[in-house]
């Protein structure tokens, strides 16, 4: 298993698909995406988080602390009132949900940290020592577009998942390779999609998950989702940065 740098370069230009948070329909300051080809989430991950705005599911997150969320960067640089529900399968209704604060974006790479208003019951996921090679299986998950054209159908309510793997970085354009995932897209149609945004890679097994990917953008400059391997910023890579700005 590989330890990515955390001296990060500049985050490359956003392709014709860009961040995973922006279908054709939406207005700009929208934040949107979902996955394809996968299916109702299998078990309750205590550390999903569905961030909104008045009410409404924009991005995912995790809970990495009882009162602390990493998510990818564009989710929340609009700026706004943002909420959360934690730790419920379904973004409309149960889990527990919290006010955001204090709200840290990385200078460089897509990456943020949030506070919440309080800690929460809700059991946080650790951060993987290292993402993994090629060929590491990943799951992700979201309430992601669950059809690939732009703006093609609402987010699904129930939590999706799909079982995944790390790819050569050279399948994916554009990429940073010391800060970001290659990620495949099985069967060559299924992947991450508008409003998956933030939400998480993760590699393990039941009950013993590890975040190692936040869901960033297309990793092939087509505005259709899965057409092509996804890109994922590598959590792993800014551990030391969240952890100066999560309180240690």
């Amino acid at each position: 298993m590989r330890k990515r740098s955390v001296l990060i370069a500049a985050l490359a230009a956003v392709g014709a698909l860009g961040a995973l948070g922006m279908p054709a329909t939406a207005q700009p300051d929208d934040v949107n995406p979902y996955i394809v080809g996968g299916h109702d989430a299998t078990e309750e991950y205590s550390f999903m988080v569905s961030l909104q705005q008045q009410g409404s599911h924009i991005c995912g997150g995790s809970l990495i602390k009882p009162d602390w969320v990493v998510t990818a960067a564009h989710c929340v640089q609009g700026g706004g009132d943002f909420t959360v529900r934690v730790g419920s399968n379904d973004h409309t209704t149960g889990g527990e949900e919290a006010k955001v604060t204090n709200v840290q974006t990385h200078p460089s790479g897509d990456i943020a940290v949030f506070q919440l208003d309080h800690p929460l019951q809700a059991a946080p996921i650790n951060i993987a020592s290292a993402s993994g090679d090629p060929g590491t299986a990943t799951r992700i998950i979201g309430w992601g577009q669950t059809c690939g054209e732009p703006g093609c159908g609402p987010a699904p309510q129930n939590l999706q998942e799909l079982d995944t793997q790390i790819v050569d970085d050279n399948t994916c354009q554009g990429i940073d390779g010391q800060g970001e995932i290659c990620t495949d897209n099985p069967n060559g149609n299924s992947g991450a999609c508008y409003g998956d945004s933030g939400g998480p890679q993760i590699k393990g097994t039941q009950g013993n998950w590890e975040l190692i990917g936040a869901t960033s953008r297309a990793g092939n400059n087509d505005s259709t989702c899965a057409t092509g391997p996804s890109i994922y910023t590598d959590v792993t890579a800014y551990a030391d940065w969240v952890n100066q700005n999560t309180g240690g």
